[in-house]
């Protein structure tokens, strides 16, 4: 067995970030690593929305190539870009400890507000989700589609394509642009998706089981692991990759209880499902997928449904 951890990234600014996050944590206990840099497929297609160009592994095909082949031990992901359901042969081996959940406005203006009706404003997003509750919570606005990495959709807001861009926090502060945060989100309405804020790292199942549980115990962080059981098993019940409507947030409780928020949104804003789960820390995956089938139960097979025509899936 090679002592040397190979971990696999995608090239953008703030992947490379985690990259060398996780690295260092690695570092600390003691092994050799390297990063390899590759190119994905959501990487190389920047007009097309994610939906479009397929959702499921649009940031991880690539890495999981490589993977199987042995030419990277480990990949590393933001949590949230992750499939509900890995393919044959992967797994994820550990999620690092969570920052802060919430999405935020980032503006060169400071007097950006999303409740403020005294003027015209046009808000930037990747998401389906985060553009799904602006039209529910702020229909006033002007809402427009926006792909591209952190620093690239900064320089199209700076480039007058619109006033303001929602971010995850997480992102925001690791690219240490915290002073263009104008607002942060509560997480009463922008409940964040499955996983924002961890970073996830994914090895073939065939890894060395001593390097996969040197790895392991490196880099996981167990009170961010059962959130994330809990939220991917919301997902994985739903059958939805990251490009669909829905959020889900599990929080840890006293006395070992976990709190699993959770729902989905119609494309127009018009239908939110939203409801409430508490059971024990042990029970984290039983309990995202009964949050996802009460969301499918009450409207969310149809919100689906729907997009799935939309899209021509």
């Amino acid at each position: 067995m090679s002592t040397k951890i190979k971990i696999g990234t995608r090239r953008s600014k703030l992947a490379l970030w985690q990259a060398y996050y996780v690295e260092q944590l690695l570092q600390d206990a003691g092994m050799d690593t390297e990063i390899v840099e590759i190119d994905t497929r959501g990487d190389q297609v920047l007009d097309v929305s994610i939906a479009k160009i397929g959702s499921k592994g649009v940031f991880t095909e690539e890495l999981e190539d490589q993977l199987r082949s042995g030419d990277i031990d480990i990949a590393v992901h933001s949590a949230k870009d992750m499939q509900s359901e890995l393919p044959e042969g992967f797994e994820i081996i550990a999620f690092t400890i969570r920052e802060k959940v919430n999405d935020v406005v980032v503006s060169r203006d400071k007097s950006i507000r999303l409740g403020d009706t005294s003027r015209p404003l046009t808000i930037g997003s990747s998401s389906v989700r985060r553009r799904a509750i602006l039209k529910a919570y702020y229909p006033h606005l002007n809402i427009i589609e926006m792909r591209g990495n952190l620093q690239t959709r900064i320089g199209k807001m700076d480039d007058g394509q619109c006033d303001a861009i929602l971010l995850a926090y997480a992102g925001v502060n690791r690219m240490e642009y915290n002073d263009l945060i104008v607002e942060t989100l509560p997480l009463e309405q922008f409940i964040p998706p499955v996983g924002q804020g961890s970073v996830a790292i994914e090895s073939a199942t065939n890894l060395d089981a001593k390097k996969r549980e040197t790895i392991r115990k490196a880099v996981n962080h167990p009170d961010t692991e059962f959130r994330l059981l809990a939220e991917r098993a919301f997902l994985k019940t739903l059958k939805g990759g990251c490009s669909i409507p829905a959020f889900c947030m599990a929080e840890l409780e006293a006395d070992n209880q976990l709190k699993v928020t959770g729902g989905m949104i119609s494309l127009d804003g018009q239908t939110l499902i939203k409801n409430v789960l508490t059971g024990a820390r042990s029970d984290a995956e039983q309990l995202g997928d009964q949050m996802a089938t009460l969301t499918l139960e009450q409207g969310g097979a149809e919100i689906l449904a729907a997009i799935r025509a939309e899209r021509g899936e």
